[in-house]
């Protein structure tokens, strides 16, 4: 029996599937790849528990739609979504559903490793309740302002948007943004939403 902990890669490159599954090996985890979102689906049931990567594009079945069956179908394992069109609109809504973090392709290998240890953080942990309580006891420290600038990211907005819906400065979005991202300690766009996701700040 191999107790390294498993990663699935569901991609349907090739070239993407065995360069990242080479990488992972190399560093101590067991890996299965899927060459599409609905290759996966179908074996679901006897998957053996692990962490999902999850790219976005693909066809037949992109990866928010199969992300959505998993949750449809209970599926617990944490799911981290692979994008390489920089479409923060999309990673938003893949950790909206529920995703641990989501990366850009091409991403650096200590960030994709980052994001899986997070993921087996989560599939360690047992009381969802007890992470929704800290998500929001961070969230109560930050100010009116940096709330609305939050609330700005959480939809989608760059920026420039933001700035313009709360009538002040490009400049002052971004004060207000690193701001808040020191108040609840999250070095990454993903980090805070996963923060404020958790703690179930707004709808879409």
């Amino acid at each position: 029996m191999n107790d390294r902990r498993l990663v699935h890669i569901v991609d349907d490159e090739e070239s993407v599937r065995n360069s990242i599954g080479f990488m992972l090996q190399t560093t101590g985890y067991s890996v299965r790849t899927w060459p599409s979102g609905a290759a996966f689906l179908r074996d679901l049931r006897t998957a053996e528990p692990g962490c999902i990567l999850l790219d976005i594009r693909m066809p037949e079945m992109d990866g928010l739609a199969v992300q959505q069956q998993l949750n449809a179908r209970g599926a617990k394992m944490p799911v981290i979504v692979l994008t390489g069109h920089g479409d923060v609109s999309i990673a938003v809504k893949a950790m909206r559903a529920g995703a641990v973090d989501f990366l850009e392709k091409p991403f650096e290998a200590d960030h994709l490793l980052c994001a899986i240890g997070k993921a087996f953080e989560r599939m360690a942990e047992t009381s969802s309740e007890s992470r929704t309580d800290d998500a929001r006891a961070l969230l109560a420290s930050l100010s009116m302002r940096e709330r609305e600038v939050l609330e700005g990211l959480a939809t989608g907005y760059p920026n420039k948007t933001i700035a313009y819906d709360l009538g002040i400065s490009p400049r002052t979005v971004e004060v207000h943004r690193a701001n808040l991202m020191q108040k609840l300690g999250a070095r990454s766009l993903s980090e805070a939403l996963r923060i404020t996701f958790t703690a179930e700040m707004g709808e879409i």
